[in-house]
């Protein structure tokens, strides 16, 4: 009859470690040692491509919009914003979301509402536009980790800087689409920052191949958001594939040797 007080004991430690893992699923995030300053970004909603590709571990975050919700047929609301949050913080560090509204208080509010879930790895997105600085504001003295998007010049580098936002969206390629050097304005944009002595990451978005992101990075930028077929091509080398292919034909004769 002793026994049983410690065996009660032991089932309901049992019992609201599985409430626990219920409620907090296990998450299968890591930030590798060597990672550096490197912030790659998985730029979807489509969360059969985060099954896809998140598990590869080279992605910080997943980056997401309202646009790129809609293409995944993923509702624009503030639950399900928490939900996919909860399935990309599993694999990653971050989740940016962007915030809507006509106003900045409204920007604000909805801004509130999704970092709810969590202040520390949820990243609000507001347009750089006067609006977007006065919601930021707001946000950022409540708490809120910011980043700016919809960025097309490098004095918008300016703004992010001295708001004080973590993070400023470029689009690399519709900044080109529009007449202007994007890759340039990229590489300014750092220069903006680092000249200021700012903590502001150029986010590098729109970005159409693995080459530029190559580049980009030997310039000294470090912080990338792409799509699928981008992530996909940083795998795309032939000479690898045989040569990994030849270590397991080679393991395959050593296995059955005598």
């Amino acid at each position: 009859m002793k026994v049983a007080p410690a065996r009660m004991n032991h089932l309901s430690i049992a019992a609201l470690a599985t409430l626990l893992l219920h409620i907090f699923p296990l998450s299968l995030s890591f930030t590798p040692p060597h990672r550096g300053g490197c912030r790659l970004f998985l730029d979807t909603a489509d969360t059969n491509e985060w099954d896809a590709l998140l598990p590869r571990g080279m992605f910080y975050g997943v980056t997401t919009n309202p646009t790129l919700l809609e293409r995944a047929n993923e509702p624009c609301t503030v639950e399900n914003l928490h939900k996919l949050a909860s399935k990309a913080l599993q694999y990653t560090d971050e989740f940016m979301c962007q915030s809507w509204g006509a106003t900045a208080e409204d920007l604000f509010q909805t801004g509130m509402a999704i970092s709810e879930y969590d202040r520390e790895r949820v990243v609000i997105k507001v347009p750089v536009t006067a609006t977007g600085a006065e919601a930021a504001s707001k946000l950022t003295k409540a708490g809120v980790r910011i980043c700016f998007t919809a960025c097309y010049n490098k004095k918008q580098a300016l703004i992010a800087a001295s708001s004080g936002v973590e993070y400023i969206a470029p689009y690399l390629g519709r900044i080109t689409d529009n007449g202007k050097d994007g890759y340039d304005e990229c590489r300014q944009m750092q220069n903006i920052v680092d000249g200021l002595g700012s903590g502001t990451r150029i986010l590098v978005a729109s970005l159409r191949d693995a080459d530029t992101i190559a580049k980009l990075a030997m310039e000294g930028l470090d912080t990338f958001t792409f799509n699928p077929d981008v992530a996909r091509e940083l795998f795309d080398e032939p000479l690898t594939d045989n040569a990994a292919e030849e270590f397991e034909e080679a393991a395959a004769r050593g296995s059955t040797s005598d």
